[in-house]
């Protein structure tokens, strides 16, 4: 039997969504009886054609269906494309109608994370929209709530229904103090929920 663990699974194509991910696994693993498991997606190939590696120059190892199914909980997270989140992230959600079909991911949490170019990008969208195929697993969404101050003070990224960061035009701006905190709050929320939620 595995260890249990939280799956922190994104795609990120500036770096700015895997910092946050990064973030995330540091919230998760301040509970010290759960790990953090971060793993990536390759990019969809315009022709259709396997054009990525099967693993990763660097970063993450990409994700298997089976690091969904044995997970006790799930954090995904996706750049922001036109408010939802990027095909290659949706590509993988794609594949997973097998654990919909057994009903594996059935009752476990999970929640969601974003960063967008601009302020009003389409963050809460993508959050949300990012939701939907895990709703069909008949998982629960765990988002942030208010009594993490940073939701009443942010002037970047930060939303009751996830994580979230404003990366500018250039997708070169820091993530804020603020932004860590949420990030970082989430991940310790979704590692409580995961575990009573197991027990």
């Amino acid at each position: 039997m595995t260890s249990p663990y939280v799956l922190v699974l994104y795609y990120s194509r500036y770096g700015a969504t895997e910092k946050m991910a990064q973030l995330v696994a540091r919230g998760v693993e301040q509970e010290t009886v759960i790990e953090a498991r971060l793993r990536t997606v390759p990019s969809v190939s315009p022709d259709t054609e396997a054009s990525a590696a099967s693993i990763p120059e660097s970063g993450a190892v990409y994700c298997s269906v089976e690091d969904l199914q044995d997970c006790s909980g799930l954090v995904v997270g996706s750049p922001t494309r036109f408010g939802q989140m990027a095909s290659a992230l949706r590509y993988f959600v794609d594949q997973t109608s097998g654990l919909w079909t057994n009903g594996a991911l059935i009752d476990k949490p999970f929640a969601t994370f974003t960063s967008s170019s601009s302020l009003h990008g389409g963050q809460e969208s993508t959050l949300l929209s990012m939701a939907l195929p895990w709703l069909h697993h008949g998982m629960l969404y765990c988002g942030i709530p208010y009594s993490e101050a940073g939701l009443n003070t942010t002037e970047a990224g930060g939303t009751p229904y996830g994580a979230s960061h404003v990366a500018g035009a250039e997708s070169n701006r820091p993530i804020t103090e603020t932004e860590q905190a949420l990030c970082e709050a989430l991940g310790r929320r979704m590692a409580k929920l995961s575990l009573t939620l197991k027990s």
